[in-house]
């Protein structure tokens, strides 16, 4: 391993001293580029470029010239040949490259970056680099639109994403969700829906077989299903936007002898009630409207393989 010296150590001091960079003012396209490039540049150099641009609403972007050479790496690290691109306001260093492989494009955060060259006394290298920059404006930052000015479709979007009520109420109203989440609960006069489960009892030998075709063929089963679909409402929102029903499904491979068309279908059908938060908006844009409510929901309680084969008297 190359033993450090006094005088590299010395240059990478020097690189860091804002006495020592060069500020250039950036109004169009230029370069910055190592001493004598494409050629070896010179030993023992510490060079800093400022780029500042003209104005405080635009980037400056550095894309490298495929001609790129520098010193090879050590232990993959650049130690002693580099050249290095930083973020002066924040003083992050947005990367260090050295070696022969070409780096990508940097784009400054604000209106200014900071391009610094240091190469040591020993196994100076070629082409070096060639850094072209140019400007770039600053996006702009979406207009903030209250969510209850959105349209149902992109609230629908919106709102799906969180996975709490709690969530979707902050997002709505960030500065009183709190008071919206206390009255949302408060007592109504609506009488709320149960679920009701049914366990079955385990069978064995020949029985347990057939118990199990039962179970994994024509039977009643969780079934996700859209609110806004299923209830045919485009007015509103709900949340959480889809829930687990019980409908028929599976197939009916024993269904009747001679059957060509045997499908499974619902044998018993029951509503049942479920509690979601229903947001509507209120005409005029005066805001969304929450409230608890009520929907119900068709569960399939017994199915039954049924045939549909029209050649079957």
């Amino acid at each position: 391993m190359r033993e450090k010296n006094e005088k590299a150590l010395f240059s990478r001091n020097m690189s860091r001293d804002p006495k020592h960079e060069k500020v250039v003012r950036v109004s169009t396209d230029g370069t910055v580029k190592s001493p004598d490039f494409p050629h070896t540049y010179p030993r023992n150099k510490a060079l800093v470029w400022r780029l500042i641009a003209a104005s405080e609403n635009t980037q400056i972007r550095l894309t490298f010239d495929e001609r790129f050479g520098l010193e090879e790496p050590e232990d993959g690290i650049c130690k002693y040949d580099f050249v290095e691109i930083e973020e002066p306001a924040e003083g992050t260093i947005l990367g260090r490259w050295c070696g022969s492989q070409r780096p990508g494009r940097q784009v400054s955060k604000g209106n200014q970056i900071r391009i610094r060259f240091v190469s040591d006394q020993y196994l100076p290298s070629k082409p070096g680099f060639c850094i072209h920059y140019s400007l770039v404006p600053l996006p702009e930052e979406p207009t903030s639109v209250p969510p209850s000015l959105h349209s149902v479709d992109v609230l629908t979007a919106a709102v799906s994403g969180f996975s709490t009520v709690e969530d979707v109420m902050k997002y709505l109203e960030p500065d009183r969700w709190q008071l919206d989440m206390e009255n949302l609960y408060k007592p109504t006069w609506h009488a709320l829906g149960k679920t009701f489960l049914h366990p079955k009892k385990s069978r064995v030998d020949l029985n347990a077989l057939k118990e199990e075709v039962r179970l994994y063929s024509c039977t009643p089963r969780n079934f996700s299903v859209s609110l806004r679909e299923e209830l045919r409402r485009t007015d509103a929102i709900f949340w959480p936007g889809c829930l687990l029903v019980k409908r028929c499904g599976g197939n009916c491979a024993c269904c009747a002898y001679g059957c060509h068309d045997c499908q499974c279908a619902p044998a018993k059908v029951t509503k049942k009630y479920h509690e979601v938060l229903q947001l509507k908006l209120r005409s005029g844009g005066r805001g969304l409207q929450k409230s608890l409510t009520d929907v119900h929901l068709e569960h399939h309680e017994e199915c039954a393989c049924i045939c549909k084969d029209s050649s079957r008297g």
